[in-house]
Formats: C-alpha cells, sequence, structure tokens
C-alpha cells in the first residue's frame, strides 16, 4: 500500500521537480490564440476544453456514456500510462480529482468512476493517455460494474466511426462549446 497524503500518493508528490501550476481557463477566447490541444491523431477545438493546468487539460467528451463523463488528457501526446512522467502523472490525476469533485457537485451525482483503458487490448482507441472521469448516480446502470461493458462499447463504436481524414459527427462543435462553458465557470 501506497502512504498517502489525502488520496494522491505520496510518491507521486515527493517526486515532483516543479510545483503544480494549476489554473482554470477564464476565457476560451482568450484560451484559443494562446493554445492547441491535440488528443492522438485529433485535433481538439479549444471551445471543447473547459480546464487546463501546465501539463494537462480537461475537455468534454464525443461520445458521453452519461451527463458530465470528461476525458483528462496529459498535454504532451503520451500513447501509454507507463509513459508518463512523474510530474506528468502527478498532475494527470490532480486534474482529474479537482474536475471529478466539481462535476459531481455541479451535477448532484453521489459518486465518480475515474477509468483508463492503456493500450489497444484494454480498450484504448485513440493513442493518447486520458483519464474517463464519469459522475455517477444511483441507478444510473442497472448494475454498477455495466459501465465498463458500455465504455467498451462506445470506444469500439468510436473506432468503427471514427476515419482520421473525416470530420468527427457525434456531437456538435456548439453544443460541446456550450458544455464547456458551463464546466469552465466551475473553476473560477
Amino acid at each position: 500500500m501506497l502512504p498517502c497524503i489525502g488520496q494522491i500518493p505520496r510518491c507521486f508528490l515527493l517526486h515532483s521537480s516543479t510545483s503544480l501550476r494549476i489554473r482554470p481557463i477564464w476565457s476560451f477566447s482568450i484560451k484559443m490564440a494562446a493554445e492547441n490541444y491535440t488528443f492522438g491523431p485529433y485535433k481538439i477545438h479549444n471551445s471543447e476544453v473547459f480546464y487546463s493546468t501546465h501539463l494537462s487539460y480537461a475537455m468534454v467528451n464525443l461520445r458521453p456514456l452519461l451527463p458530465a463523463h470528461v476525458l483528462i488528457c496529459p498535454k504532451r501526446e503520451v500513447k501509454r500510462f507507463v509513459d508518463l512522467t512523474v510530474d506528468e502523472t502527478s498532475d494527470l490525476w490532480l486534474t482529474a480529482q479537482k474536475v471529478g469533485r466539481q462535476l459531481e457537485s455541479y451535477h448532484k451525482a453521489s459518486s465518480l468512476t475515474f477509468a483508463i483503458q492503456d493500450g489497444p487490448q484494454a480498450g484504448q482507441t485513440v493513442p493518447h493517455v486520458h483519464i474517463h472521469v464519469v459522475p455517477r448516480r444511483g441507478g444510473d446502470f442497472e448494475k454498477n460494474d455495466e459501465i465498463y461493458d458500455a465504455m467498451d462499447e462506445k470506444e469500439k463504436e468510436l473506432k468503427e466511426k471514427l476515419d482520421l481524414d473525416k470530420e468527427r459527427k457525434d456531437r456538435s462543435l456548439e453544443e460541446m462549446a456550450h458544455e464547456a462553458d458551463e464546466y469552465r465557470k466551475l473553476f473560477l
């Protein structure tokens, strides 16, 4: 068992060479000029990103399983979790914790599911590390663990429908931008 400070493994904190600078995105119009985001081979529109640190970002999901199902990604494109630096690992989980806390409260959920599909055999379809953060309520799935089957199914559907040469067509950019705007306000 790892010695912990709160819920963050101490080993992630002791080896950090830089202090974590967590900052909200105050206005996506300011952010649009400042940063470009990628998710594996995909360009992510700045309006889809609602929270950012110096190493990680949070974005709304193209195909959410439940309301507020979002993704937390390292800014550096990294295919596998084991290839993250200690600082990136720490920042990624601290970002997931902070985003999860805010979305759970905002959506009046009672629990959170955090999930990583690390590698193709684990169901990862976009080759970029990401944490699924899903606020949960009683009864949102008949059997609690069905969320993992649903996640696998959505990933398979996404892989079948996404063509790297075509624009994603699931949720509209406007719909995702509106959701990101709402979440961005939680971090002001």
